[in-house]
């Protein structure tokens, strides 16, 4: 009896159509959208598979940086792995939001696997108007 339906084997066609070798896709950790509003950012960073309590925000000079880590799920001797896609381990970002930005400014939910991160817009400190002095 056959489970696996029969397909075409060709080696070419398999070596170059090797997801994990081959593939130009980026990585489907913390894809982010960032919004701008009249006196905000607002920004979404998907964390599906995150606690909570496994990530930090943290704000070193100027710049939001952002660190998630999944533990690996401790399986038994008795079972083989087939096929793992699920990440296992640590990622970070970072976003520079300048330095007049505290870290009491940054609110931040975590909710069904996407947090939300707001941050204000501060108004840009101008220079002073320089003064040409004239050549005589």
């Amino acid at each position: 009896m056959m489970l696996v339906p029969r397909r075409k084997f060709d080696l070419f066609d398999d070596f170059f159509n090797d997801d994990d070798f081959f593939s130009r896709k980026q990585p489907s950790l913390m894809k982010t959208d960032i919004r701008e509003k009249k006196d905000k950012y607002l920004i979404d960073v998907d964390l599906p598979g995150f606690e909570k309590e496994n990530i930090k925000l943290s704000l070193n000079d100027g710049y939001l940086e952002i660190s998630a880590k999944v533990e690996k799920e401790d399986n038994s001797d008795e079972e083989k792995m087939v096929r793992q896609e699920r990440f296992y381990g640590e990622c970070s970002r970072s976003f520079y939001v300048g330095d007049e930005i505290k870290e009491e400014d940054i609110n931040a939910e975590f909710k069904n696997g996407i947090l939300k991160i707001e941050i204000p817009k501060k108004e840009e400190k101008k220079l002073p108007e320089t003064k040409q002095i004239e050549i005589k």
